[in-house]
């Protein structure tokens, strides 16, 4: 019964901060708005902690009946395990991380009461899709998520230079989402359809009559898997995330960095009971995740936008973490989750520092120098590099070698695309880093007496999250380490998530770990000393985008991805609808509408003459119709007779 309570105060607070501040937000002092959604978000994650604590097991909360027709069933019900609480935990903690930042980030933003609102929506519908019991309530926080997302990436559309480019990347975003969630929902049809239920657990009980590999199942995973592409930014539906960077830096952090993307994550985890009866589909996801993390890697190499490089490096990671999942290694892609949410979330929010110390800027090419401008975003940005890189020791080491080590069991074609990837990953994130704090400052002596570093409260956020890259490795230590304690985060989540049969990862012999763990070291190492030799020794800087040739060019060119995409998709539908539009609206619908509004003029012009007033007229008319109707009889008896 305690914990039934504290989940739902954990709900409702998220619900109470952006109903607060909806209604009377406008009227409000910014310092009240901030604090309220802050302070809203921060009670919600002391309620995960308590959860966390008083967690022994899988734990159902129903709320009420929402449908029950011929034996079906669907519950506004809420499901609390290991799972699902380490996502909350996740999302609130990180969340009210990135609330704090924007009290200074957005200070002096016209719109300041609506992103806080539209922010503690956002958390809500994150917390219902993780924390539901069923595929129902999952689609609710679903949709949620993408229409904040929608809000969130166009928010300045009206700003006077990006406001129409804003517009674009929220109506991007809302479509490519809505691929996606069409996948969604044929699912969800089917599970009904196969199962005559919604529930993770009641169709997780069910499985044991279904043999691997059947049709039914791998349709209904590979509809699974499709959402998932969508929300988490996989091939082919990832181009939105990049443009997404048109939102707010906060927005970048929370929705595409730590959370909203992550949800595609969560959905193949908590239904990997499906899909370990589905190799194909497995085997499908494994290979995107691999294609995508490649490509994305390649497209950042030569970004200049210090947002645009973060963006697709977050699209690549996503690609590691759905190549764990085709493995099987479900608890391995949530530690990378769990890893990438610290140090991606530090990395926007260190960019967004920056930005706002350059006031606005975020082309690196007009950086430099910044180590001594703003020393706290200095080092904590270099904590992120280093974590994301693979650095020894720190989070991200750890969660991409439980990668790797899969990729390893499973061929040395997969594991050496991984190290490429990999590879890549150090290369275009010390070239940011090396371009944006070090060297000479490149743009002009104004703009650098104005540059200055942030606030505390967009300082401390930086600070927290820099700990947590540092040390959140630890979760889930190889053996090689700590005997006893080893993998802790493989343990709670197989032990804590009853019914939902988490695969348990084989790890390694220590030989072979240390190995490994040696050989993604010497790759971090020797990028860095390479970085530093040609951007700081060499000063090296990046060049302009005419000046590119090669490999170079079609990275900063993003392999003309989306160039092909408005070629194949966005211009022949925008001429069919153009024909359309001409054919059937101009020709035959407003023809058509003005041909029957002309015909009821003319009917009515008249049939108005027989409305004339008189008496004598109606009477005349009234004994016509008598004589008709006594006519017709007449006629009809002496036929029928």
């Amino acid at each position: 019964m305690a914990n039934d309570l504290i989940l739902l105060l954990l709900l409702s607070l998220p619900l109470i901060g952006f109903s607060i501040n909806g209604l009377l937000g406008k009227q409000l002092p910014k310092i009240v708005v901030g604090t309220l959604a802050t302070a809203s978000v921060f009670g919600a994650f002391l309620c995960a902690l308590v959860l966390f604590n008083n967690n022994h097991g899988t734990h159902l909360v129903t709320l009420f009946p929402v449908l029950d027709v011929a034996g079906m069933q669907l519950n506004a019900s809420f499901q609390l395990d290991s799972l699902s609480i380490w996502m909350t935990l996740i999302i609130t903690g990180i969340g009210s991380l990135i609330h704090l930042f924007s009290m200074g980030y957005m200070s002096h933003d016209e719109g300041y009461y609506k992103f806080f609102t539209y922010l503690n929506l956002f958390v809500f519908s994150m917390l219902l899709l993780v924390l539901g019991s069923n595929y129902f309530v999952l689609f609710f926080g679903w949709e949620g998520v993408g229409m904040c997302s929608y809000l969130l990436i166009g928010f300045h559309y009206n700003d006077a230079q990006k406001g129409i480019a804003n517009s674009l990347a929220a109506r991007k975003a809302f479509v490519m989402n809505r691929i996606g969630d069409v996948g969604l929902l044929f699912a969800l049809f089917m599970l009904l359809g196969h199962f005559g239920t919604l529930e993770y657990t009641k169709i997780a009980a069910q499985l044991g009559n279904n043999a691997t590999g059947s049709v039914a199942i791998t349709a209904i995973t590979l509809c699974l898997f499709l959402a998932a592409t969508g929300k988490s930014a996989q091939i082919p539906l990832f181009t939105w995330l990049p443009d997404a960077m048109a939102g707010p830096t906060p927005v970048s952090a929370l929705i595409h960095a730590a959370t909203m993307v992550t949800a595609g994550i969560y959905l193949t985890v908590r239904s990997n009971f499906l899909f370990q009866l589905a190799p194909t589909t497995n085997e499908i996801i494994l290979w995107i995740g691999i294609a995508t993390t490649l490509v994305a890697a390649f497209m950042a190499m030569r970004q200049n936008d210090i947002k645009k490089v973060l963006a697709y490096s977050t699209v690549s990671q996503l690609g590691l973490m759905f190549v764990a999942l085709g493995l099987g290694a479900y608890t391995v892609a949530l530690f990378h989750v769990t890893t990438h949410a610290f140090f991606k979330a530090l990395l926007f929010l260190g960019s967004g520092s920056v930005i706002h110390g350059m006031h606005e800027e975020q082309d690196i090419r007009k950086m430099g120098g910044l180590s001594k401008l703003m020393p706290i975003t200095h080092l904590t940005f270099l904590i992120g590099t280093l974590a994301i890189a693979g650095f020894p020791f720190l989070s991200g080491f750890y969660s991409k070698d439980e990668i790797l080590a899969h990729a390893f069991q499973h061929g040395m074609l997969v594991y050496s695309l991984l190290m490429i990837a990999v590879t890549m990953t150090a290369i275009y994130m010390f070239r940011l880093y090396f371009l944006t704090f070090h060297g000479k400052f490149r743009s002009t002596d104004e703009a650098k007496a104005h540059v200055h570093e942030s606030g505390l409260s967009m300082t401390l956020p930086l600070m927290v999250l820099a700990v947590l890259s540092i040390f959140g490795g630890a979760l889930n230590l190889p053996g090689i380490f700590l005997h006893k304690s080893a993998h802790w985060f493989d343990h709670y989540l197989t032990y804590g998530t009853k019914g939902l049969s988490l695969v348990k990862a084989e790890h390694l012999s220590a030989t072979n770990s240390i190995a490994l763990m040696c050989a993604a070291s010497a790759i971090a190492l020797g990028v860095l000393a390479w970085a530093y030799q040609t951007y700081v020794k060499k000063g090296n800087t990046a060049h302009s985008d005419e000046t590119l040739q090669g490999w170079e060019k079609l990275s900063n060119a993003k392999l003309y991805w989306d160039e092909a995409y408005a070629r194949l998709f966005v211009e022949p539908t925008s001429k069919v609808a153009g024909f359309i539009g001409t054919v059937l609206d101009v020709q035959i619908l407003r023809n058509g509408v003005y041909a029957l509004a002309d015909s009821l003029l003319s009917s009515a012009s008249l049939t108005k003459k027989w409305q004339n007033g008189y008496v004598g007229s109606y009477l005349f008319w009234m004994v016509i119709g008598m004589i008709a109707f006594i006519s017709y009889y007449i006629l009809k008896f002496a036929l029928w007779n």
